[in-house]
């Protein structure tokens, strides 16, 4: 279950049916050292195939995150994995210093939200500064550190060595990619923000294509991929691992369909029974390019 979308782990329990024994793990809400209020509304829009939204990484911060939410959880359920963002490098390395302190497996390091004024996506799409941000992170823990990467970024694959170079154990491909609505009676943006993150199937096409990218990289440090962005289906997660992929994650479309992680997971099984895969790892970067064609990008 992607950041951003499965809350603080406890929010998807009340939900009927739903167990995050289900879920291979739960990325928690991205967390800043100080409590953030977030942009003002409106946050989320529908658009066709997807969602914007702008939230802001509106969270009660790190200390209240560790004292509030993280006693509520059940570690045996799951891997509970926090999402940590900041405004500066030296945020990141306190706010990843205090979860390291925490029972919590691994931390994924967020520079590539772009819906926050300061951060983010500031960080992700320069190749300098996220390596900056990743070498500071790594010097506060020895949890394993995820780093999400932005699409939005010139050259993902040049960004994904820069962060692995810097001490990332995992790569998360892709965040959301920058985008806008605009009310056409009022001649305004929709989001109070102007511009969100566009999330859903209509960013798929996309996030294959980075992921596979990411992977030709990857690959050379046996440095994992959790590829999301779009899927909603078990043919959707199944194109990701042959894109590259070892893991997916699921984020919109359970807004939809709040049992679907564990369909997902059901799909799976079936096509490794089908083409005789014995793992998910036999499955991850099986793809076959066409010959006498060139992979942009």
């Amino acid at each position: 279950m992607a950041s951003g979308n499965a809350g603080y782990g406890i929010e998807y329990q009340a939900v009927s049916g739903f167990s995050n024994r289900d879920v291979g793990a739960v990325f928690l809400k991205g967390t800043t050292l100080e409590p953030k209020l977030g942009n003002k509304p409106e946050r989320v829009m529908e658009t066709a195939s997807g969602l914007l939204n702008s939230i802001g990484l509106q969270n009660p911060g790190a200390h209240a995150v560790i004292k509030d939410y993280l006693p509520k959880l059940d570690l045996s359920q799951s891997q509970f994995i926090i999402n940590v963002s900041g405004s500066s490098i030296e945020e990141y390395a306190e706010v990843v210093r205090l979860f390291d302190q925490t029972d919590l497996p691994a931390i994924e390091v967020n520079i590539s939200c772009p819906n926050v004024k300061k951060g983010g996506a500031a960080f992700g799409n320069d190749p300098d500064m996220a390596a900056k941000v990743v070498e500071a992170c790594r010097a506060n823990t020895t949890k394993p550190l995820i780093v999400k990467l932005s699409p939005n970024q010139t050259d993902i694959a040049e960004g994904a060595r820069r962060v692995i170079d810097a001490g990332a154990d995992m790569l998360s491909a892709i965040n959301t990619l920058m985008g806008m609505q605009i009310d056409i009676h009022s001649a305004r943006p929709t989001l109070g923000n102007n511009q969100g993150g566009l999330s859903g199937p209509a960013i798929k096409p996309v996030a294959l294509l980075k992921v596979h990218q990411v992977y030709q990289v990857a690959k050379q440090y046996n440095v994992p991929i959790i590829g999301l962005g779009g899927i909603a289906s078990a043919d959707d997660a199944i194109e990701f691992l042959l894109a590259g992929a070892s893991m997916v994650a699921v984020g919109t479309a359970m807004a939809k369909d709040p049992l679907l992680v564990k369909k997902i997971n059901q799909g799976i099984e079936k096509y490794m029974a089908r083409y005789g895969y014995q793992s998910v790892a036999e499955m991850t970067g099986k793809l076959i390019l066409n010959t006498d064609t060139v992979l942009c990008g």
